[in-house]
């Protein structure tokens, strides 16, 4: 029998919009977080960024991020707003937010000057651009213009193209999960020591993390690396090819996998070529290999092709679209696709076998929870009141039991 999601219990409050945030609390609601998603009053962006519309009328964008949280609308720029915050963080594990850096001290929520010491467990994850400080610190940032200041544009594309951002937000979706990883870390040590921590995530840190192995063979040969499309810098052949109906995929990792794909492919000739017969010596024979293959491959469809290599361990696939690729039988049986309803969405792709995720409701309406959270909100406050008044009572009593041991321990001395 599987147990409960792995983070039930764990309460998350969500000030995140767009994309990173949004995508890492999702995950956390997934794995059975309570996650209550505080918005402005106009809400998250993303509910905008339409059409197209789902059948409840909230934009895709935002219903593909935002399942299995409560929203609530907050102005947390006014003081109404932070008492109803202040009531959630008081029975909260996490703070995630994604204002520009200085917004929450701006408002007197600052970690450091107020959160830690009111509220000690807590773990704050920040995410943000570029982070608070140095030559880019406080600038806004958004996934395609990281893409461009981090180098990964140019290096996708071809030298027809041009430089060209890649196709999905692949930054802001990184971050999203390089701040659950901080966030989980954070948790296991405050298992340890019962502090919380702040934990920071920013698109620039991780832009430039996905430098690789571009970056490596910069640092390695100084020669700047330029768009090669679909190719890659260091194997060949590991690029798309024309087949007889469209593209197809070929990854070749060594000298035995080129091998196989050559007597595949009917061409066993090229694998005893000499001009073809390791890696190295492929990479600088590329193009004329590549219309080998090309040549070769022309006389069937792409899937045949991919059928028949990976039948044989190559690596391969028919160059697919969005469509073909959450139709496709193997995503059914992955069970990819969440159905609560009116609602498909994307399951995430963290697996735990025995406390499996159990995505949560359709994404909410904007405020639609105000009256559960206000509520919670104020309980919470009610009993952090009791909790300290009855502190102040029992503080002379205390003292009075501190006198005595340190009297008692005197004597003993």
């Amino acid at each position: 029998m599987s147990r409960a999601g792995a983070l039930q219990g764990l309460k998350v409050v969500d000030l995140t919009r767009v994309l990173a945030g949004p995508l890492c609390t999702q995950i956390l609601a997934d794995h059975g977080a309570e996650v209550t998603k505080v918005e402005p009053p106009a809400g998250d962006e993303t509910r905008r960024l339409g059409p197209p519309y789902t059948a409840s009328q909230q934009a895709a964008y935002f219903s593909a991020l935002n399942r299995g949280k409560q929203s609530i609308s907050l102005d947390l720029s006014t003081p109404d707003g932070q008492q109803v915050l202040h009531g959630l963080l008081a029975g909260a594990d996490v703070l995630v937010e994604n204002f520009v850096p200085g917004t929450l001290e701006r408002w007197g929520l600052g970690y450091e000057d107020v959160l830690a010491a009111r509220y000690p467990r807590l773990v704050l994850c920040s995410i943000s651009g570029f982070g608070a400080d140095g030559p880019l610190g406080g600038l806004p940032g958004y996934d395609a213009v990281l893409q461009a200041a981090c180098g990964i544009m140019s290096i996708n594309g071809s030298a027809d193209s041009g430089a060209t951002k890649v196709g999905i937000p692949v930054v802001d979706h990184l971050t999203g999960y390089v701040a659950l990883t901080g966030i989980l870390m954070a948790l296991q040590a405050r298992e340890r020591d019962g502090l919380g921590q702040r934990v920071e995530a920013t698109l620039y840190d991780t832009a430039i993390s996905l430098l690789l192995p571009h970056g490596a063979n910069w640092l390695c040969s100084g020669e700047v690396p330029a768009p090669l499309g679909s190719a890659h810098p260091n194997i060949v052949p590991y690029d798309k090819f024309r087949a007889a109906d469209g593209e197809l995929f070929i990854g070749i990792l060594n000298d035995a996998q080129f091998g196989r794909f050559c007597a595949a492919i009917g061409a066993p000739a090229l694998a005893a070529d000499p001009r073809f017969a390791n890696n190295a010596q492929r990479l600088g024979q590329r193009d004329a290999l590549y219309a080998a293959i090309e040549a070769a491959i022309a006389t069937q469809p792409a899937q045949v092709w991919a059928d028949a290599l990976m039948a044989v361990g190559v690596p391969a696939s028919a160059v697919n679209s969005v469509a073909a690729a959450l139709d496709h039988p193997h995503t059914q049986h992955r069970q990819m696709l969440v159905r609560r309803g009116d609602y498909t969405g994307i399951r995430s792709p963290v697996r735990l076998m025995g406390t499996p995720a159990v995505p949560g409701a359709a994404p909410p309406r904007l405020d639609q929870d105000r009256a559960a959270i206000l509520a919670r909100s104020w309980q919470a406050q009610a009993q952090a009141q009791g909790q300290v008044t009855a502190g102040l009572a029992q503080a002379p009593a205390q003292a009075s039991a501190r006198k005595m041991q340190e009297g008692h321990a005197i004597t003993q001395h």
